[in-house]
């Protein structure tokens, strides 16, 4: 099995409004023609909520789909459609604006638009000012499904990307002319999550990291079975914070109801067999294992084809369990192991039972947690056990630990992917 490209068309997407990730950044949004100006009203409550200065510059015929009251009421601050908008004391937005920028995001970038930015057109603000910058620019594209596959639309993308613009999307799907096909604007969640991890150090470049999270789920009959309280949320921070630093990311899923993370290949399975099995099929494409899923240390011998009765007077069911395969500590014992790190989550002395289970996992890192004290919530306090000690981290957002964390694993994993980028 290999690991999937980043970018995934028609994924779920994670969006996270617990933390202000955006905080004291500046951004730039273009609005241009098209009817998926409807979707940059969502986009810029959820830059806002993030902590992000948003600055909105419309062409005239965004104002077509969606009007400048609209969109000052969500961003706070006054709309500029104008080149020649007098309220800059120098009467020259297109400089002013585009300086104050750390990013110029494109939101929804029509056809034409994107044929100006790759031949240098500046007939208008926004497309003057996307000339006259000098911060990176995120094109997020929506047209037509002809309109995209136009061969001329084609290049002048291939052109943009050389020059080093981003081009988030385009999705495939039921377009507003009735049609279906490539070219749907990705949703407003997947365009903020690709903004986040647009600002996160790519630290993890060129790396491929396989990562399990969640329960598994043992069944003992087709209706009942043996789980734990593991929510999944700590497995699924990682897998996010390891995509937004530029990790190709595998994520292997117990049965949670947690949307995949932004660019995150995702594989559901339900039992610890089949998480194994998972797992030992993307191993030799990793180079860097999370063990991160609360697997169950048993399972029945023999499941019920049918669902076990409850009658009066008959003994209760007896249970027969055999031993799940320990799937970090297989991994760790290859013969070219990826770099495999652990989560131990305990109810009690945590210290000895993290170091004991590193050694006997023979594994380089361990991440030590209390059960009771993070299932099922937002936040964690952990302890990482390697072979020079003991390293407590304060508790923290899920989402912030999770980035810590994916960088105490890029600052020892072996490099394999080329240079350390930020």
């Amino acid at each position: 099995m290999t690991f999937k490209t980043r970018l995934l068309p028609g994924a779920v997407f994670f969006c996270d409004g617990g933390i202000l990730e955006l905080a004291g950044k500046h951004l730039v949004l273009g609005l241009t023609g098209g009817i998926a100006c409807y979707k940059i009203a969502e986009l810029t409550r959820l830059l806002i909520k993030a902590g992000a200065t948003v600055q909105i510059v419309m062409t005239e015929a965004a104002t077509q789909f969606i009007t400048p009251v609209t969109m000052q009421a969500l961003s706070g601050r006054p709309v500029y459609t104008s080149q020649w908008d007098a309220r800059m004391p120098n009467n020259m937005p297109h400089i002013d604006l585009s300086r104050e920028a750390d990013v110029i995001v494109i939101a929804p970038a029509s056809t034409d638009f994107i044929a100006k930015i790759a031949h240098g057109r500046c007939d208008d603000l926004l497309s003057t000012l996307v000339i006259a910058r000098d911060c990176p620019l995120l094109v997020v594209p929506a047209m037509n499904r002809q309109m995209w596959q136009n061969p001329a639309t084609q290049r002048n993308v291939a052109q943009i990307r050389a020059d080093g613009v981003e081009v988030l999307g385009p999705d495939s799907g039921s377009q507003a002319c009735g049609e279906v096909g490539d070219g749907r604007m990705i949703e407003p969640e997947a365009a903020f999550e690709a903004i986040c991890a647009f600002f996160q150090p790519k630290i993890m470049r060129g790396q491929r990291v396989l990562i399990t999270a969640g329960p598994t789920f043992e069944p003992l009959d087709p209706v009942r079975g043996i789980t734990n309280r593991s929510s999944g949320k700590m497995g699924f921070a990682l897998a996010r914070a390891a995509a937004q630093a530029g990790a190709d990311v595998h994520l292997v899923a117990g049965p949670v109801s947690l949307p995949t993370p932004w660019g995150v290949y995702r594989e559901d399975v339900q039992t610890a067999q089949q998480m194994h099995d998972a797992v030992m099929a993307a191993t030799p494409d990793a180079d860097v294992f999370i063990a991160v899923a609360a697997v169950a240390d048993w399972r029945v011998d023999h499941v019920s084809e049918h669902k076990i009765k409850k009658a009066a007077g008959q003994p209760l069911p007896a249970f027969n369990f055999v031993e799940n395969p320990d799937i970090l500590a297989t991994v760790a014992k290859l013969s070219n192991p990826p770099y495999c790190v652990g989560f131990a989550a305990e109810s009690g002395d945590l210290q000895l039972n993290g170091m004991e289970k590193r050694k006997r996992k023979g594994v380089p890192l361990l991440i030590g947690n209390i059960g009771q004290l993070t299932f099922g919530r937002d936040d964690n306090e952990v302890v990482l056990f390697d072979e020079s000690g003991t390293t407590p981290l304060p508790r923290a957002d899920k989402q912030e630990l999770a980035r810590t964390l994916i960088a105490e694993i890029a600052k020892r994993a072996p490099r394999t992917g080329g240079p350390l980028l930020s």
